[in-house]
């Protein structure tokens, strides 16, 4: 988790183009980001940024995945590397190019920083890993090591504020206020969350879906089945993980087996609406403020 004390956040536009190639760093530390769309990756390459050693994150997509995919790499040689990715790879739109501003990586250090970053992208579990091999921990001594804690913690807050935040819990830790969607077969525990709505580790879902909600409901389980993230126990469907639904109706349809209104189905323990403890305490609060 990164530190909460206010940062500034500097980004070039070296194109001008808002979502083309975007260059960022934190003023204050020598990591600098270089996000890449795969249809400028000719344009980039011609960037001096990319002289460097550096980690690499490739950003992308499938139909079949439940989850947004990650591939974490390290490389002397950026150019010919991604050159590579783009005739071999086909899921990922993005690029994020991590090198430091002082010329300071090595070899070793992106090596570390790879071994790093995947490492946490497992903790968190927000994205699927696209590495069939995963390396061990290379050798650095401590007061590098040190230095490259630093420089996970600054390519982390990039990556996240450029809009992935693949090392980001799902869960922060100040989240207090629960709520529980209960039904037939089913009984699951949830967090809004700045991202969307996320159901608990443990939850039970439904097995059986209405019929009605057959084409809408299914294609999701199905591609949660196959992650992992659902499993079939006694049953019904058991949640191994904490997973992030883009809204709470889709987290409720899950849970359910049928269409939902998640901001309805989702209750406090007392029985509060999440609209009732969310979004009626937003609109009460903005009345008061323009009394």
């Amino acid at each position: 988790m990164t530190n909460p004390q206010g940062k500034t956040l500097q980004i070039f536009l070296p194109t001008g183009e808002p979502r083309g190639i975007r260059i960022a760093e934190l003023t204050t530390r020598i990591v600098q980001v270089i996000l890449v769309p795969r249809s400028e990756l000719a344009e980039a390459k011609k960037r001096p940024e990319l002289d460097e050693p550096a980690i690499y994150l490739l950003f992308g997509s499938s139909d079949e995945s439940a989850k947004p995919i990650v591939y974490i790499g390290q490389t002397e040689d950026v150019r010919t590397r991604l050159d590579i990715h783009n005739s071999k790879k086909d899921f990922w739109q993005t690029v994020i190019v991590g090198v430091s501003k002082t010329g300071s990586f090595t070899q070793a250090h992106v090596r570390y920083l790879e071994w790093y970053c995947i490492q946490k992208t497992k903790e968190v579990a927000r994205f699927t890993l696209d590495n069939d091999q995963l390396p061990g921990k290379p050798f650095v001594t401590e007061p590098m090591e040190a230095d490259l804690l630093d420089a996970f913690d600054a390519l982390s807050i990039l990556v996240s504020a450029l809009g992935y935040p693949v090392f980001e819990p799902i869960i922060k830790t100040d989240v207090t206020e629960k709520f529980y969607c209960r039904g037939k077969d089913a009984d699951a525990t949830g967090e809004l969350v700045e991202d969307g709505f996320v159901v608990r580790q443990g939850s039970v879902a439904r097995l059986e879906i209405v019929h009605s909600a057959i084409e809408s409901v299914n294609s999701m389980r199905t591609k949660l089945l196959e992650a992992g993230v659902l499993v079939e126990q006694d049953g019904s469907l058991r949640f191994t993980q904490d997973y992030l639904f883009s809204s709470p109706s889709g987290a409720a349809a899950a849970v359910l087996g049928r269409t939902a209104n998640g901001w309805i189905e989702w209750k406090t323990k007392d029985g509060k609406t999440l609209n009732d403890a969310r979004r009626a305490n937003t609109s009460e609060q903005s009345e008061d403020a323009g009394e």
